[in-house]
C-alpha cells in the first residue's frame, strides 16, 4: 500500500471516531499526516455540499500547535474563503487530542514496570519514544486521586478490620532508609472487602496506629466488631483507646513465628506438634488444657515462649467463642498478609524507591487494580453475618444489613 492510500485509511478511520491509541487505535509515528489529512478530507466533504461548491472554496492553512499525551506538534490546518468550515476532528480552539496513552503507562506503572520497560512497551506497541520526563508527569497525575482516596468517607460499622504493616526501602537525603506502609483491610455489613486506607511511616509502631486509628474514626467509623492484629506492643491498646467495644483477636501465626525464634530446631516439630493441640482445639476450655500440658513440658526449658503465650493469652483466643466461618477469618491475619503478597509481586523488582511518593504511587495503583477483583462479598457472608448478629445485636444496626 503506498503512503498515500495508508494516510486516507487512517483519515477515514480517525473520522468514523477510532481513538487514536490503544491496540485498536490508529496513532502511528504518522500521526501529524494522519490529522492532517483528516482535515483536508473534512474540507473537501464540507464544499462539495450542496449549494456551496461555486460560492465558498479553499483559503490557505493555519498553523497551530497541538498537544497529545505523546508531546507537542505542529499541524496546518485548510481553510475556507466563507470562514464556514468548523473541523470536528480537531474543533476550533481546540489545542490538544484525546488518547489513552496516559491510562496506559499507569497501568504499566501500577504492574511494577520500570521506566525503562515502560519506554521499551510503548515503543513496541506505538512505534513512539516517551521520555522518563514525560512518565514521571504522567504518573504524578495519581497525587491528587490518592489524596482523595485516603480521606474518603467511611461506612459507619465494620464487622472485621485487618491490621498489619509493609516494609521498604526508600532513599531519603542520600541514604536508603526503612519505611513503613499501614494497612488497613476491613469488611463491611455486607461482606464486601475493601482497603481503608494506606499510611506511611517510619518503622512500625503502636503510636502511629493510634493516628491510623484516629483518622479512620474522623473520616466516619464509629464501630468496629472485631480487629485481627499482629502482637505489636501496645498496639491493641491503641485500638481499645478509640474502640473501646472492639473485640481485639492477636494473630495465632504470628506468635507461633515469634515463638518460633526462641526455639532450638531440634526441637521445633515436636514443640509445633504440642503447640498445635492448643491452638486447633474445639473449645477454649481445651485449648487451656492442652496449653497447660504445653506450659508443664516445656516451661522449663523455653520459660520465656510460656510466658508469652500466657501473657497474651486472652486476645489469642478470643476466636474459640466463634463458629468456624468466623474462626478461619479472625485467628490470623492472612487475608490481610494476602494483599500484602499481591503488592509485592508488583514491588519486587525495585531496590529502593527514589521518594516516599514513588513508593505511594505504585502501591496505591497496585491496590486499586486489586480491588477490581474483590467486588464479590466475603465467601458465605451471609452465614457469618448472622453469626455475628447474634454476638452483636445491638451494634449492627438494621439500617446496615438491610437494603
Amino acid at each position: 500500500m503506498e503512503l498515500k492510500d495508508y494516510i486516507k485509511e487512517l483519515s477515514e478511520k480517525l473520522q468514523e471516531n477510532r481513538k487514536l491509541t490503544g491496540q485498536d487505535g490508529v496513532l502511528t509515528p504518522l500521526i501529524k499526516e494522519v490529522i492532517e489529512a483528516a482535515l483536508e478530507a473534512e474540507l473537501s466533504h464540507h464544499l462539495s455540499q450542496e449549494g456551496k461548491q461555486e460560492k465558498n472554496r479553499r483559503n490557505g492553512r493555519t498553523r497551530k500547535n497541538l498537544k497529545s499525551s505523546l508531546g507537542t506538534f505542529e499541524i496546518s490546518t485548510p481553510r475556507d474563503r466563507q470562514g464556514s468550515f468548523t473541523p470536528q476532528i480537531v474543533p476550533k480552539g481546540q489545542r490538544s487530542l484525546p488518547g489513552d496513552l496516559d491510562e496506559k503507562i499507569l497501568g504499566l506503572y501500577g504492574l511494577g514496570m520500570s521506566y525503562s520497560e515502560m519506554q521499551q512497551h510503548i515503543q513496541e506497541l506505538y512505534g513512539v519514544h516517551v521520555s522518563e520526563g514525560l512518565i514521571n508527569s504522567i504518573t504524578d497525575k495519581v497525587i491528587p486521586l490518592i489524596r482523595e482516596w485516603q480521606s474518603r468517607p467511611l461506612c459507619r460499622l465494620y464487622c472485621i478490620v485487618w491490621m498489619d504493616a509493609m516494609h521498604f526501602k526508600v532513599r531519603q537525603d542520600g541514604r536508603v532508609t526503612s519505611k513503613a506502609i499501614y494497612s488497613v483491610l476491613g469488611v463491611n455489613s455486607q461482606g464486601e472487602k475493601e482497603v481503608l486506607g494506606l499510611y506511611l511511616g517510619d518503622n512500625e509502631s503502636a503510636s502511629f496506629w493510634l493516628q491510623v486509628l484516629t483518622d479512620l474514626h474522623e473520616r466516619g467509623v464509629e464501630d468496629i466488631l472485631i480487629a485481627s492484629i499482629d502482637n505489636l506492643r501496645g498496639f491493641a491498646e491503641a485500638i481499645e483507646s478509640i474502640y473501646p467495644q472492639t473485640e481485639v483477636q492477636l494473630c495465632v501465626i504470628h506468635q507461633i513465628r515469634n515463638t518460633l525464634r526462641y526455639v532450638s530446631w531440634k526441637d521445633s516439630r515436636e514443640l509445633l506438634k504440642d503447640l498445635k493441640a492448643v491452638y486447633q482445639a474445639s473449645s477454649k476450655e481445651i485449648a487451656e488444657h492442652n496449653l497447660h500440658e504445653f506450659a508443664r513440658k516445656w516451661g522449663k526449658k523455653y520459660p520465656k515462649v510460656i510466658q508469652s503465650w500466657q501473657r497474651n493469652w486472652e486476645r489469642l483466643s478470643q476466636y474459640f467463642k466463634y463458629p468456624s466461618p468466623i474462626r478461619k477469618l479472625i485467628y490470623t491475619t492472612n487475608t490481610v498478609e494476602g494483599y500484602h503478597r499481591m503488592v509485592r509481586k508488583v514491588t519486587k523488582t525495585k531496590g529502593a524507591f527514589t521518594s516516599d511518593m514513588a513508593l505511594m504511587k505504585l502501591v496505591y495503583l497496585a491496590t486499586i487494580n486489586f480491588q477490581k477483583r474483590w467486588k464479590t462479598k466475603i465467601y458465605n457472608w451471609p452465614t457469618i453475618l448472622n453469626q455475628l448478629s447474634i454476638y452483636f445485636d445491638n451494634r449492627i444496626m438494621k439500617t446496615d444489613t438491610e437494603f
